[in-house]
């Protein structure tokens, strides 16, 4: 079997007979598609909302070797993490880019006075209480530099806090801090593009199509599908089937395909708020609190900080996941700890919530295990795939993962191909995007360094397709406002399965904390409006 090398993409003709259908639209299911279309494989994937529509468009958005899961002792997971890493930023240098993190030392870093024998327990499972020694988190990041391979990202170093501008913003009893490196990226415009890259490949992407019913049918399934705008249904045919419905998985697994399986997720809120930028550098931090949790603070769509994660359980897929009171406090209480200014919530712009699926094996809640990702192949019956847990670091090993347990009833498909390919707009190597900005600059002037920096860090290569032979703003068509185009709506559109507002300014952009209600609104009529003549067109 050979990887598809000199393959021709080519968007195939509307089938209702595939080798492979997914079931849901988020980044592992995406991933997934794209992995197997690449192959030579028919495949199909539903999904009944948008794509990155809940989980995959509310992560942190870090491409991050989970430094914290090294003292639950899981190297495997941080090993492939970290070695996924960069091979993901080779893959999208315009969505991903490094990302320094700066971990002030605390002065109440020790572990609380108690018995000879519990004091001993929290040295070596330091996770049951307070924050890590300073040893303890540079042995835990000498690991980090090493386990992976690392190649393009710097290693770890120690940093002054006084009279740095790392140290400007934090309280003046902070004085030494460790800085290390990991990544940031776009996680619902990593979904939609690997979503773009399965098409590209031939698959069938099927956006707000709910599937309602699938049944054994000889070797093979048939699936009931529904139109989740028009109500109009649909039955299609598929060898195997691939389970990837996220915080809905065992819902899916023992309802809609109406098996009885033991295998359970825990569902678990993170919350994110978002301030107005709280200090002038590009770098990260990682806060460590007293109750043994920690939260990142990272600069944000230019103007803004984002503060994460809390972590609590969430009882029903199906209640949409939104911040508590007590979640906001939590988060800025936190953050107040650390820096000079304390964090409040009149600072807070926005805030989003994204719900974790963790595979329940019956270990303990505090085990890292349940954060890894486990595929389950059930044992009789056409071939079934489900995923459960998983993270957006690793999501292109885990389609990798899910074609090993396939392969074996589709015995001609090419082998594994992904790794370093470059998805939509990431044709180009990771240390020229700066002078790839420049230059998409120095040819659309009018642009603006800011807005000729968001187009680029959104589109890539893909920029000057959407602003074509333009020579101003005007050229672009309406301006929606805050630099949203015409042009570039019509392309998130007719290329990125955007339908409503939402979709374009609160995931495949953030310019909804730009746009005001007025202009989001006139956004959506235009692109009811625009869907409508298409429409009419076809």
């Amino acid at each position: 079997m050979s990887a598809p090398e000199t393959a021709t993409p080519a968007t195939a003709p509307p089938t209702d007979r595939f080798d492979l259908f997914v079931i849901g639209g988020g980044v592992n299911g995406c991933g997934i598609a794209r992995d197997a279309a690449g192959r030579g494989l028919r495949v199909g994937l539903a999904e009944m909302g948008d794509l990155a529509g809940a989980t995959s468009s509310a992560s942190t958005k870090l491409f991050h070797g989970g430094l914290r899961y090294l003292e639950y002792f899981e190297f495997r997971l941080v090993r492939e993490s970290l070695i996924e890493r960069e091979q993901l930023l080779k893959a999208m240098p315009h969505i991903s880019w490094p990302m320094r993190f700066v971990l002030p030392i605390h002065p109440e870093m020790r572990f609380e006075n108690s018995t000879p024998t519990s004091r001993l327990l929290k040295l070596v499972m330091p996770w049951m209480k307070g924050r890590r020694p300073a040893w303890l988190i540079r042995l835990g990041l000498f690991l980090y530099d090493n386990l992976g391979g690392r190649e393009i990202l710097p290693g770890t170093k120690s940093l002054s806090l006084d009279g740095t501008r790392e140290g400007a913003p934090l309280k003046d009893s902070l004085h030494r801090a460790f800085e290390y490196s990991d990544a940031w990226v776009q996680d619902a415009r990593l979904t939609v593009l690997n979503a773009r890259d399965a098409a590209r490949w031939g698959a069938q992407i099927l956006p707000r199509t709910k599937v309602t019913g699938a049944r054994p049918d000889g070797d093979g399934w048939q699936v009931d599908l529904q139109d989740a705008e028009t109500g109009e249904t649909r039955q299609i045919s598929a060898k195997a089937l691939v389970n990837a419905a996220g915080p809905w998985v065992a819902d899916m697994l023992n309802g809609t395909l109406g098996r009885n399986s033991e295998a359970g997720i825990r569902l678990v809120r993170g919350s994110h708020i978002v301030t107005r930028r709280l200090y002038d550098h590009d770098k990260c931090y990682f806060f460590q609190g007293s109750d043994g949790r920690i939260i990142f603070a990272i600069p944000y769509e230019q103007d803004y900080t984002l503060i994460g994660t809390t972590d609590m359980d969430h009882p029903d897929p199906d209640q949409p996941p939104e911040i508590t009171e007590t979640e906001i406090d939590y988060l800025c209480a936190f953050a107040s700890e650390y820096f000079r200014e304390p964090v409040t919530r009149a600072q807070v712009v926005w805030t989003y919530s994204g719900v974790r699926p963790l595979y329940d094996d019956g270990a303990s809640s505090a085990s890292a295990a349940t954060r890894d990702y486990t595929l389950r192949m059930e044992g009789s019956g056409p071939p079934l795939l489900s995923v459960f847990g998983g993270k957006i670091t690793t999501y292109r090993r885990l389609a990798e993962h899910a074609m090993d347990h396939l392969a074996e009833h589709f015995p001609t498909i090419r082998a594994p191909w992904t790794a370093g390919r470059p998805l939509p707009g990431g044709d180009f190597p990771v240390e020229e995007a700066e002078h790839r900005i420049a230059e998409l600059l120095k040819a659309y002037p009018f642009l603006g360094p800011s807005g000729a920096q968001r187009l680029f860090r959104h589109y890539g290569t893909e920029a000057a397709e959407i602003l074509g032979d333009a020579s101003s703003a005007a050229d672009l068509g309406r301006d929606f406002g805050a630099g949203l185009s015409e042009a570039e709506v019509r392309h998130l559109m007719t290329r990125e399965y955007a339908r409503t507002a939402e979709d374009v300014v609160w995931r495949r952009t953030k310019l909804g904390l730009r746009l005001n209600e007025d202009q989001i609104a006139a956004l959506d009529a235009w692109m009811a409006e625009e869907r409508s003549r298409q429409n009419n067109l076809t």
